[in-house]
């Protein structure tokens, strides 16, 4: 979200080339990386990029045609100071959201929600991130886990988080839970913007700024997940334009990108990237939001826009306005699937490029140093620019 009348997030982004998705792991040895556990029939090496492009990996649908909700709803700051009665709130509104949507129009089988249903979006410190960041899962997930579970359908939304295994680190997750309850999706945001803050950088830690040792842990096929389920193979995504990252999850068989924003977002980048790599896309904004503490209901005129693309960059289903509604299509997987393949793109000749291309900053820079504050962020990450 933007603060105040100074700071503008869909202004600033919609100038943004973000880092090539692609070369983020350069430096790194790829062979010494430890792999999750492939798929069956796969080899470690593939990461789930098939060798025959329409061979890619899938499951079952659960019906031929599925139906997607995006909800626009709004955004609410919580207090940093004692977070817990506006998570509760949030999650409340967020649970009677859930109801109203799946109450009219027919059961829909996924459910997105934008980037910070539960917190909101404030400047704060790590101290307070740390007081309201929620753990996934929790009791936050398991009420949200409840209603999947009475609508057997796919929910999924982002959220600040912590991890155990990650002390002192703050997360921006994109979560999805399942028609069973189960976690489906929990994944990292990979890479925040950078530059574009007057005084300020975001304290997250995501996958680029931790790339290092979160492909030890994890390994390297979990940098790019792609969730295979019975509608469809779903990736997320809080990051906005980054082709080559939207373009890698296409090669390793996402059918549907689940993109979330807060504040605004390019419209054209969501299209494009359907258009581009030939799937569907779903991209939730906030809608205009009375009593958030610090902003104007509409700041900077960010709000809305939630669409539903088809794959060939046409629009499905678009909000009608700014305020709080659903934005409902339904999306024929099955004809979908007879045609569709992987992208079949030349990287031989973009490879040289890629080879020399150094980035403005490099990877795992949160391994090494956590900032205190966005002030202190933005001083760290100034220090260590490639391109000054």
């Amino acid at each position: 979200m933007t603060q105040g009348s100074r700071i503008d997030r869909r202004r600033m982004m919609t100038g943004i080339t973000g880092l090539a998705g692609l070369t983020a792991l350069e430096g790194m040895s790829m062979a010494a990386a430890a792999a999750d556990k492939p798929a069956p029939g796969s080899k470690p090496e593939d990461l789930g990029v098939p060798a025959n492009g329409r061979a890619y990996e899938r499951k079952p649908l659960r019906s031929d045609v599925i139906t997607v909700a995006a909800v626009q709803s709004r955004v609410r700051s919580v207090n940093g100071q004692t977070p817990a009665p506006g998570i509760r709130a949030n999650l409340a509104h967020m649970l009677e959201l859930i109801d109203k949507v799946q109450g009219f129009g027919g059961t829909k089988d996924l459910l997105c929600f934008h980037e910070f249903p539960l917190q909101g979006w404030n400047p704060w410190d790590r101290k307070e991130l740390e007081r309201i960041a929620i753990t996934i899962p929790g009791p936050e997930t398991e009420a949200i886990a409840a209603k999947a579970r009475q609508y057997n359908c796919y929910i999924q939304f982002g959220a600040y988080a912590v991890d155990k295994d990650w002390p002192g680190h703050i997360l921006s997750i994109t979560s999805i839970i399942g028609p069973t309850g189960e976690l489906v999706a929990r994944d990292w945001k990979a890479r925040n913007i950078v530059g574009v803050f007057p005084g300020f950088e975001l304290v997250t830690t995501t996958i680029y700024n931790a790339l290092d040792r979160f492909v030890e842990m994890y390994g390297v096929d979990a940098v790019i997940p792609v969730h295979r389920t019975d509608i469809g193979n779903l990736a997320t995504s809080s990051t906005q334009l980054e082709p080559e990252l939207f373009r890698a999850m296409a090669l390793k068989g996402a059918e549907l990108l689940l993109r979330t924003a807060s504040g605004g977002f390019n419209a054209d980048d969501v299209r494009m990237t359907s258009m581009y790599n030939r799937v569907f896309s779903v991209i939730v904004n906030n809608s205009v939001s009375p009593d958030n503490p610090g902003f104007l209901d509409d700041p900077g005129g960010g709000s809305g826009g939630t669409e539903i693309h088809g794959p060939r960059g046409e629009s499905l289903a678009k909000a009608s306005g700014k305020f709080e509604q659903e934005v409902v299509a339904r999306l024929p997987m099955a004809a979908f699937r007879r045609t569709h393949q992987i992208p079949d793109f030349h990287l031989a000749l973009y490879q040289p490029v890629f080879d020399r291309y150094r980035p403005r900053q490099s990877p795992g820079l949160f391994n090494r140093y956590l900032p205190t504050s966005l002030k202190d962020a933005k001083r760290y990450l100034d220090e260590k620019n490639n391109w000054r």
